[in-house]
């Protein structure tokens, strides 16, 4: 029996579950293909503690030397220059849009059996979503690849230089539960875009949608490039022992720390995708039916709240909160009808465990008595109602964390602009949003708050819809971003290339510096055409 005990940070957040390190574990792998393409490593948790327990031989277990291994091959397969080519990067990606059409009803199928997603829910924030940036990637990367041309001084006449995008390597990708498709391809996009052999990582807590990525990408991807390692903590922790090139890890800012600790060992630069608590600041001047229902949309219509990008609370003017929750219950009501338990059109809880740290953050004394609309919740289906709190105190627990599902707390304020200070004494938030028409109030939410991102009257969409946009956090809620382009730079290094040729070689530059060079030297470096002409001729300035 084998042991592996596991770092002090390994203890339960509301988004370490489900993102290659689950922190719950007696972990008992009982599958292993080690000739296939991908590395299957089923586990089974059935307690909560924090070492994990092999009962199968030793040599069985994705330990840190099967992970070396592969690292190797994909590295010597990298070294080898095949991906470098813009024929190869094509040729996977036209090979992911083709999985993504052929695949579509087995994907939305996976989608639904992890997390109860609604069919067309599924499609637009994962499916739709990998389809967009493959097109985009396809139409563009000829384009990306080009070298960037940059002017030079006369200091270095005559001469021209170019920034070159190069692939980093071998890169890691640890995707995470609630959007197991799509944050799985979006990054993978990227990786391969910028000629990169990957290994990724997929959520165990969203078993089907991860079986589904390691047959798939067997299937469709070059397996000499591409290799899906499946898992838990001690598969993620062997990996993460390796040396990588990049790694970008999604997930909660508690588990964050341990993959940065884990990539400073090696120097390995990281993308950090962490959430964080997301503000909605909800102005009187506005369209109130819209701005519920884009609420709504940005919350119980997303994987219900369980979104890094989700409202997960909201500050209005207290005169105003009663109007406010007024129509986001009509409007709950005509989206999820009168008992949304029932609902078909929002997604479960993801498992057990969330449910019950849910219905903990509910029935803190501190909040239980603050529900004003909802609370109702069926441990069977998983699933609890849109719930709306009012006025919970800083110090609750709901408050106190990433509220991760169908939960919404409003806090209210004499003044609008009382929102800044609230939302700036947190740590900073991956997405924040604004709804008013008050052009002077737009100004300064955008430039005296911190955000990855921010959104002004409406929610999430700059993420699902918007080319152009980077997604990626600040402080607390990540580094580092991806999303077309972007992706494409963050799996990219970009090398400083300089061409001389020996026709012009001025003794200016080399010793002996007498006074004449000196004054030419110091002319020339300043830029000034005066100067050199007055140096040339040998007068003084």
């Amino acid at each position: 029996m084998k042991t592996l005990s596991l770092p002090p940070l390994f203890a339960p957040t509301p988004r370490a579950f489900g993102n290659g390190l689950t922190l719950t574990t007696k972990c008992f792998p009982k599958q292993l293909h080690f000739n296939s393409p991908c590395l299957v490593f089923s586990t089974h948790s059935t307690s909560a503690t924090l070492s994990v327990e092999s009962q199968v031989e030793t040599k069985q277990v994705f330990d840190g030397d099967k992970a070396s291994l592969l690292v190797s091959e994909l590295r010597k397969n990298f070294d080898s220059g095949k991906t470098k080519s813009y024929e190869w990067r094509i040729s996977q990606l036209e090979s992911i849009a083709n999985m993504l059409v052929e695949k579509e009803e087995q994907i939305i199928d996976a989608l639904v059996k992890d997390l109860s997603k609604p069919r067309n829910e599924a499609y637009i924030t994962e499916i739709f979503q990998v389809k967009s940036s493959c097109n985009e990637t396809l139409q563009e990367l000829k384009h990306w690849m080009k070298p960037e041309k940059v002017s030079t001084s006369i200091t270095t006449f005559p001469s021209s230089a170019e920034i070159v995008s190069e692939p980093l390597g071998v890169v890691l990708i640890i995707s995470t539960w609630n959007f197991p498709f799509s944050l799985s391809l979006d990054p993978i996009i990227g990786a391969i875009a910028a000629g990169n052999t990957v290994v990724l990582k997929p959520s165990e807590i969203s078993p089907a949608v991860s079986s589904l990525l390691a047959n798939l990408l067997a299937t469709y991807l070059d397996n000499s490039a591409v290799r899906v390692v499946e898992g838990a903590v001690p598969e993620t922790t062997a990996l993460l022992e390796q040396k990588w090139d990049k790694i970008l890890y999604t997930g909660s800012a508690r588990v964050g720390r341990i993959v940065m600790a884990a990539a400073a060992k090696h120097l390995t630069p990281v993308i950090l995708e962490l959430g964080g608590k997301c503000p909605a600041v909800v102005d009187s001047n506005i369209n109130l039916q819209v701005t519920a229902r884009r609420i709504i949309a940005g919350k119980w219509a997303c994987n219900s709240g369980q979104a890094c990008i989700s409202v997960d609370y909201i500050i209005t003017r207290k005169d105003f909160a009663p109007t406010l929750i007024t129509a986001l219950k009509e409007e709950l009501e005509q989206f999820f009808g009168k008992d949304p338990i029932e609902s078909k059109d929002m997604s479960r809880i993801v498992s057990p465990t969330q449910f019950a740290r849910l219905v903990r953050l509910l029935d803190d004394d501190k909040a239980s008595d603050k529900i004003v609309l909802g609370g109702q919740r069926d441990e069977k289906k998983l699933k609890i109602a849109p719930t709306i709190l009012l006025d919970v105190p800083e110090e609750a627990m709901v408050m106190q964390e990433e509220i991760f599902g169908p939960i919404l707390p409003i806090i209210t304020v004499d003044n609008i602009e009382d929102s800044f200070s609230i939302i700036k004494s947190r740590p900073k938030p991956l997405a924040a949003y604004l709804f008013t028409n008050n052009e002077q109030l737009k100004k300064d939410y955008v430039d005296k708050i911190s955000s990855g991102g921010m959104l002004i009257n409406d929610a999430v969409v700059h993420v699902v819809a918007t080319r152009g946009l980077p997604f990626g956090g600040v402080g607390e809620s990540g580094m580092g971003a991806y999303h077309g382009k972007f992706s494409f730079d963050g799996f990219s290094h970009k090398k400083a290339v300089l061409y001389k040729g020996f026709g012009s070689d001025p003794s200016i530059r080399y010793p002996p510096y007498t006074p004449e060079k000196v004054k030419l030297l110091r002319a020339i470096l300043d830029g000034s055409i005066f100067h050199i002409i007055l140096a040339l001729l040998g007068w003084s300035k």
